[in-house]
């Protein structure tokens, strides 16, 4: 039955930056205090609106990399080069430093505690970001259910939460972690080297008979190559959730 309770509405509020923390040559965190911030849910993202001293405004949207229960909200900003936003967050801000931001937003790709189910999550790039929130929650949990991350970067330096992640691992044997990287690797490198592919996505998340949840984000070429893949294995298009970067995506001219 529909809620007659009316709609949130989702305000702009000032940021202000009290760290931030270099994640790869390219990328950075921002942990943020929001005073009045309304709490989140795993996989939500929020709007970034810069305002120049003439008046003029941009505004992007950013994932949310924090859990819902943190302190202080953490965005995790990829610099593009063409960028009109991200140049500033990644390299330009500094603590102290305020802006305006609104949220959180978005229903649909999120993740819950109380969905029991094994986690699948495929991330490409930046793409890890929202699903980082997802893992640092499930870390909260007493009893968190199975969960497998494939991870598609460029290079080795191009790995988001790297040393994050690998402890996440070594302390959950409930956790499983696959890295596939594109363009270049270690000389010692053992694992994947090449794009997500079919054979990749059955190796690197649950059987069928798991009935997993599946979260993919990344660009829209990869999380399209990768849900119809997704697809094709067997699994259920329900199942299967998904955010794209990029111009066409939902959260994302970064």
């Amino acid at each position: 039955m529909p809620s007659s309770a009316p709609a949130r509405r989702i305000e702009w509020r000032a940021a202000r930056v009290i760290e931030t923390r270099d994640e790869t040559p390219h990328a950075r965190t921002l942990v943020l205090d929001v005073p009045e911030w309304p709490g989140h849910h795993a996989g939500q993202h929020v709007d970034v609106r810069l305002t120049a001293e003439d008046g003029y405004q941009a505004e992007r949207s950013y994932s949310i990399a924090s859990a819902p229960s943190s302190r202080y909200l953490e965005l995790t900003i990829e610099r593009l080069d063409d960028g009109e936003v991200s140049p500033y967050l990644a390299d330009v801000v500094q603590p102290g430093d305020v802006f305006e931001l609104r949220g959180p937003i978005g229903g649909y790709f999120i993740w819950l505690p109380q969905l029991r189910r094994p986690l699948a999550l495929i991330a490409g790039g930046s793409g890890i970001v929202p699903l980082m929130a997802m893992l640092r929650l499930r870390a909260m949990l007493d009893d968190a259910p199975s969960a497998h991350l494939l991870y598609s970067v460029r290079s080795p330096e191009d790995v988001i939460y790297g040393a994050e992640i690998e402890r996440l691992a070594a302390s959950d044997a409930r956790l499983s972690v696959a890295c596939t990287f594109t363009r270049r690797h270690a000389p010692d490198w053992n694992g994947y080297t090449r794009r997500i592919d079919r054979m990749m996505l059955e190796e690197a998340i649950p059987a069928l008979g798991e009935s997993p949840l599946i979260y993919v984000c990344g660009p829209t070429s990869m999380v399209e190559l990768a849900a119809t893949e997704l697809v094709a294995i067997g699994h259920p298009p329900a199942a299967i959730r998904t955010e794209r970067f990029g111009p066409s995506g939902t959260n994302g001219n970064r």
